[in-house]
């Protein structure tokens, strides 16, 4: 690996930039978890997700995300993330749920 990265100057850049990107986002996940409440977590984790900001247009997220998936990422219970889906639901006309799956219109 040392000497891919000695020998390959290209290759060693877009390494490093992956490095540098990664240490960021462990970093803001640890800053998410240390001050936002589990909502806020869920809320961030769901544009990320959909790479909402980003270059283009946000995209779907994979149906096969499950409730207690998400939970796991942010945190908290599978009932919390359910609580915070339905109350997304009835702020946001754009948001709808129903038993397997919740849809975001941007």
């Amino acid at each position: 690996m040392l000497a891919a990265l000695h020998d390959e100057p290209k290759f060693s850049e877009m390494f490093m930039a992956y490095l540098l990107t990664r240490n960021s986002r462990i970093e803001e996940d640890l800053i998410d978890q240390l001050f936002n409440s589990s909502e806020r977590r869920l809320a961030r984790m769901l544009l990320l997700l959909a790479n909402f900001g980003k270059a283009g247009s946000p995209q779907q997220i994979s149906p096969n995300i499950s409730q207690e998936t998400l939970a796991e990422m942010i945190g908290t219970t599978r009932s919390r993330v359910s609580h915070f889906m339905n109350s997304f639901a009835s702020l946001v006309s754009s948001i709808t749920t129903d038993a397997s799956r919740f849809t975001i219109r941007c």
